[in-house]
């Protein structure tokens, strides 16, 4: 089965590697050719674990191509996907103008059936001027050309992206003709053989799907944060409700985690533009514009309880630590990090910033230039330090050594953004300790 991706981002390129390992032809397709010459080479953009060993894999086994011309490939294959990004514009909306010169292209170039698939993130409707892009353009060249758009959101987990593809949850699929879902089910046969869950919908429900999944995730994650701040209040733990609400099988334990705030190319964007969306169709969504002001109020949480550790002293000249820069561990994505809020104050205030993450510095250093302090490794950055702030929870910072630690810092303050330490083990090592929700 021959299957086209347009767009080597984090999705398209995740997502040719695992069609390709379940049997089909894929071409992914990238105006960038740089991009393209360094992925013939095995050069991944991107950091996300397996990925660079399953695209090498398919490469050699010749079921992986790449490619920066679509029209040359167009007519050669069964299903095109569209998944190149959908950045937010000003007022929050998702910018569809790369999804619909794709389609525009792929108007100008159709000779033969083709099912179109959009697995960018995209408003309800973006389908319909998907469908009305392609007829335009066949309508000019004077051809009557069969095609179908469907639509088939993508759930990945940045850091667990290739199990979530080849084990999904459940795939979700928008389709409108039965050819289509015929062709659609023969790609995800290998799904329907191991049990997984295809679900077949309208097109409408299935691009909303997307946007309510992120918006539910972002919601139970304000909603913890804002509990972990009236704990702190109130003299409550936010570990010990976790634990009491999460055991509610109506509840359930995922995403209850507190914590100073959220980031990452999908939940900001998506909470946005379902916001908008729903603006612009005469309707507010209350809920999620609180979602929104708790989570950029909570980004701030770690900066604030940083300045009050020095009671009011200036924090002008004072050498601050950060472990973590990516928005999560297991990626090198920096998109709407706490960690770029928490530089932008200390840099403001005059701190003296060190920061080590284990696969972010190079996409730091991109985004603040030399506007901070780059370490080679967790203890060099806390050498000298007046404050450490755990902003991203990376494996290799849960069992630190606190004792050479102590000795190194110039004032024994840990500031923990995801509450991954013990506070009477800190304490036992003569530190003043402050987490979130306790």
């Amino acid at each position: 089965m021959n299957i086209a991706i347009v767009g080597t981002g984090y999705v398209g390129l995740v997502s040719g590697a695992c069609f390709a390992e379940t049997g089909a032809t894929v071409t992914c397709v990238d105006v960038d050719e740089n991009k393209i010459e360094a992925l013939k080479k095995g050069i991944i953009p991107i950091y996300e674990p397996g990925l660079d060993e399953l695209v090498v894999k398919n490469v050699r086994a010749g079921r992986l191509k790449f490619s920066t011309c679509l029209p040359d490939i167009i007519n050669e294959q069964e299903i095109v996907f569209t998944a190149v990004g959908t950045p937010p514009d000003e007022d929050g909306s998702a910018d569809l103008k790369y999804v619909l010169q794709v389609a525009k292209t792929i108007g100008e170039n159709l000779n033969r059936y083709l099912v179109v698939v959009t697995k960018s993130t995209v408003p309800v409707g973006t389908s319909r001027k998907v469908y009305t892009a392609i007829k335009k353009e066949l309508d000019k060249r004077g051809v009557d050309v069969q095609f179908d758009v469907a639509s088939n959101p993508e759930f990945l987990k940045e850091g667990n992206a290739i199990k979530d593809f080849m084990s999904p949850d459940r795939v979700v699929i928008g389709v409108e003709s039965e050819r289509a879902k015929k062709i659609l089910t023969k790609l995800y046969k290998p799904f329907l053989i191991n049990n997984f869950r295809v679900i077949f919908m309208d097109i409408p429900s299935a691009e909303m799907t997307k946007y309510a999944a992120n918006s539910m995730l972002a919601t139970r994650i304000s909603f913890m944060n804002d509990i972990a701040n009236l704990c702190e209040l109130v003299g409550a733990d936010v570990n010990k409700v976790r634990a009491g609400i999460g055991s509610d099988t109506r509840i359930g334990r995922k995403f209850l985690y507190a914590g100073c705030g959220y980031g990452g190319s999908c939940f900001p964007k998506d909470v946005k533009a379902l916001i908008k969306t729903a603006d612009d169709n005469g309707y507010s969504l209350e809920v999620l514009k609180a979602v929104e002001r708790v989570n950029e109020r909570q980004k701030g949480v770690m900066f604030e309880k940083l300045k009050r550790s020095f009671n009011g002293e200036s924090l002008a000249g004072k050498k601050i630590a950060l472990w973590g820069l990516a928005f999560k561990p297991e990626t090198d994505d920096m998109r709407e990090s706490t960690a770029l809020v928490v530089m932008k104050k200390l840099l403001d205030e005059g701190c003296i910033v060190t920061a080590y993450d284990p696969e972010a510095m190079k996409e730091c250093k991109r985004i603040m230039g030399d506007s901070i302090i780059y370490c080679n490794d967790m203890y060099e950055a806390v050498n000298g330090a007046d404050a450490l702030l755990l902003l991203t929870e990376w494996k290799e910072f849960r069992l630190p050594d606190w004792e050479a630690i102590g000795r190194s810092m110039n004032r024994k303050l840990v500031l923990d953004g995801r509450n991954i330490y013990d506070k009477e083990d800190l304490n036992e090592h003569g530190f003043e300790y402050h987490c979130i929700g306790k």
